[in-house]
């Protein structure tokens, strides 16, 4: 009895797994096509070092419906690429009071562009390692003849939002520069830290809406293939038993199979676990014939009447609240039934 509960959560935990994974590459095919990761990092870059735009608007969204709507199609916040290193010599901070527009977006990447992708258009830079931040930082000081007090002064006359993040690292270091440089990169780390944490709770409305969407497509009601993962567990035990006891234990094959040849019919049944019928209640289904190539069928008719099926509901919602634990935690779930040790 044991046996039917651990193939029943197993393949409950495979089922959720195999989902999770869709709806994860689907997320991760969404942002590497908009590449927001991208821009969400330089928009905040240009919310931290320029500040707002000219309109007196933040770069980086508020909302999560404006980080995934408007910011991939109407706010580009990053630097226009170039495949050019790094100039010699930082360009000069402006002197006037007034602000110069995303003057130290544009300087921060030319010290860091050696890491862009080869590109046209805007960089692909999604990530800039605290380190090398703290370098930008430190030959942007140099550039001026009074290093690091210079610097902070001309992003005070620039109205930079910066200028109040490095004058504390500054006065903490106790004008120290490589107490400095090792404070910006503490700092930077932290914020990359928190706007990671700011990112992922973003995703999270994204990976909500296509867990329903892979929910609804596939009509996977989680109840329904509970019980199927045990009427399969218990036609192959019947099967066993015609094996051992002969044609006294005949009846539930008969029952299955009445209306074929029996062996033809076991065959097809024991090839075709589970885990495989109920992705056939998906809008389109593939076939695999034992000749010839594999076939595409649209159910549009079949899956139109099983998702307006209300006993199939409460099966709707057990899947769709599973794919919200995300593939991680069905993984990890999966490697504890299975014994599969994780390589670190």
């Amino acid at each position: 009895m044991l046996s039917v509960y651990v193939d029943l959560g197993l393949g409950l935990v495979l089922s959720f797994l195999l989902l999770s994974l869709l709806v994860s590459g689907l997320n991760e095919a969404f942002v590497r096509l908009l590449a927001i990761r991208s821009k969400f990092l330089w928009a905040y870059l240009r919310d931290t070092m320029d500040g707002s735009d000219a309109e007196g608007r933040s770069w980086l969204p508020a909302r999560a419906r404006d980080v995934f709507g408007a910011l991939p199609f109407a706010r580009d916040a990053r630097p226009v690429h170039s495949d050019q290193p790094a100039p010699v010599e930082t360009a000069e901070l402006p002197v006037s009071e007034t602000k110069a527009e995303d003057v130290m977006t544009k300087l921060l990447y030319e010290r860091v562009r050696e890491i862009d992708h080869p590109k046209t258009g805007r960089t692909s830079i999604a990530d800039i390692p605290p380190g090398r931040f703290a370098g930008a930082m430190m030959e942007m000081a140099a550039a001026d003849p009074g290093s690091v007090d210079g610097l902070l002064e001309k992003l005070r006359t620039m109205g930079s939002p910066l200028h109040g993040h490095l004058k504390g690292v500054w006065e903490s270091a106790q004008r120290d520069l490589d107490r400095f440089r090792q404070g910006v990169e503490t700092w930077f780390d932290a914020e990359m830290q928190r706007l990671s944490m700011l990112y992922r709770r973003y995703v999270k409305w994204v990976v909500a809406v296509l867990g329903l969407l892979v929910t609804l497509l596939f009509t996977m009601d989680g109840l329904e293939y509970a019980k199927t993962l045990l009427r399969d567990n218990a036609f192959r035990a019947s099967v066993a038993a015609v094996a051992e006891a002969g044609p006294d234990a005949y009846t539930e094959l008969k029952t299955r199979c009445e209306q074929s040849d029996p062996v033809p019919c076991i065959t097809d049944t024991l090839s075709q676990p589970a885990l495989v019928k109920v992705f056939d209640h998906a809008i389109v289904s593939l076939s695999i014939p034992e000749e010839g190539d594999p076939a595409i069928h649209w159910n549009g008719a079949t899956w139109w009447d099983r998702l307006t099926t209300p006993s199939h509901w409460p099966g709707y919602l057990l899947t769709y609240v599973a794919l919200l634990f995300g593939a991680p935690f069905w993984w990890d779930l999966f490697r504890r039934i299975t014994g599969i040790r994780s390589r670190r």
